[in-house]
């Protein structure tokens, strides 16, 4: 997306977001994992947001 300019700034936001999975279990297998990321790209299609990177552990996820 690149910095975003206003009337008296110039701003650059980044989030890192992680969700764990209920009581932490592994539950993240590569199907599932293909599915998340299949989602993330219909989502950055319709909303105007950019994921840089997403990342997958047996039990949670990272969003940047």
């Amino acid at each position: 997306m690149g910095v975003t300019h206003s009337n008296h700034c110039a701003y650059d936001a980044h989030y890192h977001i992680v969700f764990p999975v209920k009581y932490r279990k592994a539950l993240l297998e590569p199907t599932l994992t293909a599915a998340i990321l299949e989602i993330a790209k219909e989502i950055e299609e319709r909303y105007e947001i950019t994921f840089e990177k997403i990342g997958t552990d047996g039990d949670h996820i990272h969003l940047l």
